[in-house]
């Protein structure tokens, strides 16, 4: 019995490898590689743009042929790659930078969130919809402070928001407590400026850091939030306006500045108003009042401008007036205004502003959430465990099974100047600290992440320090193991590579061994004229670009104009022939006969017939022709005709390159193929349907 199933169980094997055969069959045998059918098909059906999922028609003439051309191309690149693998091209520094560049920037897609990335777009697109004016308090506390500084700077910031919300001035609020760059500004008590303190002006989406962003897009207007964190500090915002955004707007202003008396200020533009709605010209009456002399010629235009660019105080007027209407006289501090507004923008689709978001976000503070979104994914999948943050089985003793301890106590302030040395041996605990897929890292390995990651920073306690770099080396060397598991996680990246791979090879390779080897090779290239060049024929047609077809050696006098008679400069000519007179001399005696009055030009040429458009057909003999042109006039001596002729190698070098590059492949491949093996069964072939 147990014999019998045995029996079963072999031919249901062969069975089963027939059956595989049958379905994928071998094409090419290159150096005892076998390349399978649906290998093949998939490169070939991707060379002709053909859907590999389309059900296969006739196969007519004309397919079989491109299929057989195709075979004969196939078999050329795949032999001409194992050589190039055997060579080492794969291991060319140049080859392989350029490789990595172009994976680096195709692999970027692949290791991050791309929901979150669409989320984050589309967040940035529905707050690209308005414009916000907005103040601020800041309280500045570096990111990377101790929980005492920060504590410290989060209580002033809260006494701030507690004061604002009571109904104290913002602006006074400001002056008085923010720590950004304005505060440097010691404003006396009755100046203007004081009443704006702390404000920001307007802004969009990006304009902003990431979390005040986040924060004042959450506030509705004349709302103070509670301080929000920054890289900066603590901010207490002020949401003063949220104006619908329209993209860039043409405009046309009427400023009439504070310079002046402030009653002849506002009787100035209420003139100017009062024309306006009579129905005066918006340019002419901005050319009678206005101060700014940028643009008072152009009748107040100025140049397109974003919302957020414009001066605050405009941007209400440009989002709610409609094209050709002009706003009411409205005061800032640098005087009077009328606002036309001659055209506003729509903002783009999503898909049209995906781009510049995507460039933005490179930039941003937010770019990161995609990246995290991504390691956090990663972590769960590649059986991340963080040592640190796991117990012995001892509960009682509560006892990490790894610390962080050790290393912090070899850290020196010279890690915040760039000076910090990792010295070898000087850490005894070697306890892993976290594992991705198995892989287990020590203080050994933080601490010299620690030595080739520092840069310039603000002290802060140790402990800190070193927790941070903690979770950069971790989302690091995560990060690190999804990179190198693309290409086997994502088949359609990993062939992507692979073909890029390969084609950055191929092209090294045919430039060493083919193609620059055809111009350097010298000595074989005259062989290879001296062989080839006796061979061409004159009247076939194929090597008609190896020979120079009738010349004439020619002598063209041209003239501007007829103030000096064409057949005066005839006999002249004629006479310079007859007696040999050299250039110089003709165009002395040409000279004398012109007295200065007419512009000439004397040039000799070697022109080829079918391939110049001086001479006529019946002028290809030596003689002496006069043309008539469109001003002036030419004389044309045709000194020698040449009768058609071989060009020399130099002469034709193009085209003997061109041949000896194809000679050297016919060469190379016929030496690969024997070298390789190289089987094709013309069988299989012969049955692909497509």
């Amino acid at each position: 019995m147990k014999k019998f199933l045995a029996l079963i169980l072999a031919a249901s094997m062969a069975w089963a490898a027939q059956a595989q055969k049958a379905v994928d069959p071998v094409v090419f045998e290159i150096n005892g590689k076998k390349i399978y059918k649906s290998e093949f098909m998939k490169e070939f059906l991707r060379s002709i743009g053909k859907d590999p999922k389309a059900a296969p028609t006739a196969c007519t003439y004309e397919k079989r042929e491109a299929l057989n051309n195709y075979v004969e191309l196939f078999v050329n690149y795949r032999t001409k790659l194992e050589n190039a693998y055997e060579l080492g091209y794969d291991t060319i520094p140049d080859l392989v930078n350029e490789f990595m560049g172009y994976r680096n920037e195709l692999a970027a897609p692949y290791l991050i969130d791309s929901v979150t990335l669409n989320d984050i777009l589309r967040e940035a697109y529905e707050r690209n919809h308005y414009v916000l004016h907005a103040s601020h308090i800041l309280v500045r506390v570096d990111k990377n402070a101790s929980p005492e500084d920060t504590l410290k700077a989060y209580k002033k910031a809260m006494e701030c928001y507690r004061r604002a919300v009571a109904g104290e001035d913002f602006a006074e609020l400001a002056y008085e407590n923010t720590e950004d760059r304005m505060s440097s500004d010691m404003l006396k008590a009755d100046d203007p400026r004081r009443k704006n303190f702390g404000d920001l002006g307007s802004f969009s989406v990006f304009d902003m850091v990431y979390p005040f962003e986040t924060a004042v897009y959450g506030l509705e207007v004349g709302e103070i939030s509670k301080p929000v964190r920054s890289d900066y500090g603590y901010h207490i915002i002020l949401l003063k306006e949220k104006t619908p955004f329209f993209g860039k707007c043409s405009l046309q202003h009427i400023w009439i500045s504070s310079k002046l008396n402030p009653y002849d200020g506002e009787n100035r533009i209420q003139m100017a108003y009062s024309r306006l709605k009579n129905g005066e010209d918006f340019g002419t009456v901005c050319r009678d009042f206005s101060n700014d002399k940028s643009s008072v010629d152009n009748g107040g235009l100025m140049s397109d401008i974003s919302m957020r660019q414009m001066p605050t105080e405009y941007v209400p007027y440009a989002a709610k007036l409609k094209p050709g209407e002009f706003s009411e006289p409205f005061r800032t501090d640098y005087g009077w205004h009328i606002v036309k507004l001659l055209r506003r923008d729509s903002i783009p689709s999503l898909e049209e502003m995906t781009p510049l978001y995507k460039q933005r976000l490179a930039r941003d503070q937010r770019s990161v959430k995609p990246r995290e979104s991504f390691i956090e994914q990663c972590k769960k999948h590649y059986d991340f465990k963080d040592y640190t943050k796991m117990y012995t089985v001892d509960k009682k003793l509560k006892k990490p099974m790894a610390s962080l301890n050790e290393a912090v106590s070899l850290l020196t302030d010279s890690v915040f100047v760039k000076r910090w040395k990792y010295v070898e041996g000087s850490v005894k605990d070697l306890r892993p600290l976290f594992s991705v897929a198995g892989k287990e890292y020590t203080a050994v390995d933080l601490l010299k992440f620690v030595a080739d990651n520092q840069h310039f920073e603000p002290k802060c306690p140790h402990n800190t320090y070193l927790e941070d770099r903690y979770r950069n080396f971790i989302n690091d060397k995560v990060f690190e193991y999804a990179d190198k598991h693309l290409e086997t996680e994502h088949p359609e990246f990993g062939d992507l590579m692979r073909e890029y791979r390969d084609g950055l090879m191929i092209f090294a390779y045919n430039d060493g061994m083919i193609w620059s080897k055809a111009i350097h090779d010298t000595t074989g290239l005259d062989e290879f004229y001296k062989k080839f060049s006796a061979e061409r024929d004159i009247d076939n047609e194929a090597d008609a670009p190896y020979f120079w077809n009738e010349r004439a050696n020619i002598t063209v006098f041209t003239f501007e104009d007829s103030t000096v008679a064409p057949s005066k400069v005839l006999k002249v000519v004629e006479k310079a022939t007859k007696k040999e007179w050299n250039t110089a001399e003709l165009d002395k005696k040409i000279s004398a006969l012109c007295k200065g009055d007419t512009l000439y030009t004397i040039t000799q040429q070697l022109v080829e017939k079918e391939h110049q458009n001086i001479l006529k057909n019946n002028q290809w003999q030596v003689g002496i022709y006069e043309q008539t042109l469109p001003a002036g006039y030419r004389i044309v001596r045709v000194d020698k005709v040449q009768p058609p002729a071989l060009k020399s190698r130099k002469e034709a070098r193009g085209y003997y390159i061109n041949e000896y590059q194809n000679f050297l492949e016919r060469q190379l491949v016929q030496q690969l193929r024997k070298k390789y093996n190289v089987v094709i069964h013309q069988d299989v072939i012969d049955e692909i349907t497509y």
